[in-house]
């Protein structure tokens, strides 16, 4: 080749490139749809399972447990208090106001079940999420199709998450039923001392559900990562409950009240809070923004686990 060709190659204008297509846009949203379609699946794999639908039903259970114990209380000749808030709202307070009105069996019954019957339901379906599929052999599988590690991390902690709010809702629920069959329903007396109307009273129960709900992610999170450690559903179940018990344990014992803030379960009954005119939010605030650090702290662990992880099962 000679020099003058060298040059007029180099001075050549460039052919224009092919027109984009539309392929890019199409892969996106068959991403999209693929994405929704593992969260449907996970869903419904999971509220189908026995076990789940036992734990729901042991969550309806104990308000109607506790309604039925107050009632046959009442029946003997016990009151509850008159109309005040009922020591200063700790939990199972509310209890002493359930005779006076059906509506406090929700705030009863949600007090009773967060420490320990709700985080333990949350704790075994969260720990079995991905240990779970491994022990069955159907990780490797589901990892097979196109949806990508990151993404059936995140349908897993989306479908715990529902789960989270599903459970809280279904003790709201039963205890609502529960409260409006054996007991009267109206107008009804805050921690404050002051009366609200029994719209703005279930309204706030509906809230007080909701942040339930929300007190839990950092324990889903936490659960997931847990799951994502061992290949046994069994021994990720275990472990998370078992955790769940130390730090409630941990949280009881006085010479560690430097670190009781840090605990995520130190701040689950300022719900009780949302029942106070005008409403108390310093510490729900601080209840919801632990939760959010454990859940981006323990999910983002949990997401370099999995990611890197062999999966052999």
């Amino acid at each position: 080749m000679s020099r003058a060709d060298t040059v007029d190659d180099r001075n050549r204008t460039p052919a224009p490139a092919p027109a984009p297509t539309q392929a890019p846009a199409r892969t996106a949203n068959w991403t999209w749809t693929w994405t929704f379609g593992l969260l449907r699946s996970e869903l419904l794999t999971t509220f189908r399972r026995w076990r789940t639908l036992a734990l729901l039903g042991v969550l309806a259970a104990v308000p109607v447990l506790v309604g039925i114990a107050v009632k046959i209380e009442t029946s003997d000749g016990s009151s509850g208090g008159p109309g005040g808030g009922g020591g200063g709202g700790e939990g199972p307070a509310f209890i002493s106001q359930v005779t006076n009105n059906g509506l406090f069996l929700v705030f009863t019954a949600l007090a009773v079940t967060l420490p320990f019957f709700l985080p333990m339901a949350i704790g075994v379906i969260a720990g079995d999420s991905i240990a779970g599929e491994s022990n069955a052999g159907t990780l490797r599988y589901l990892l097979v199709a196109p949806a990508g590690r990151t993404r059936l991390l995140l349908a897993k902690y989306a479908t715990v998450m529902i789960f989270c709010l599903v459970a809280t809702l279904v003790v709201a629920v039963s205890a609502l039923t529960v409260g409006a069959l054996l007991f009267p329903l109206g107008e009804l007396t805050t921690i404050s001392g002051t009366r609200i109307g029994f719209g703005d009273g279930l309204l706030r129960a509906l809230l007080i559900a909701l942040v339930v709900a929300a007190s839990l992610t950092g324990l889903a999170a936490l659960g997931l990562f847990v799951s994502t450690l061992t290949s046994s559903g069994i021994a990720a179940m275990a472990t998370t409950v078992g955790l769940l018990i130390t730090v409630q344990i941990l949280d009881q014992i006085p010479q560690l009240h430097a670190l009781h803030p840090y605990f995520f379960s130190h701040h689950w009954l300022s719900f009780a809070d949302l029942m106070r005119e005008p409403v108390y939010w310093d510490d729900l605030e601080k209840n919801l923004g632990l939760q959010a650090l454990y859940a981006a702290v323990f999910g983002s662990a949990a997401w370099a686990r999995f990611t890197t992880k062999d999966i052999t099962a």
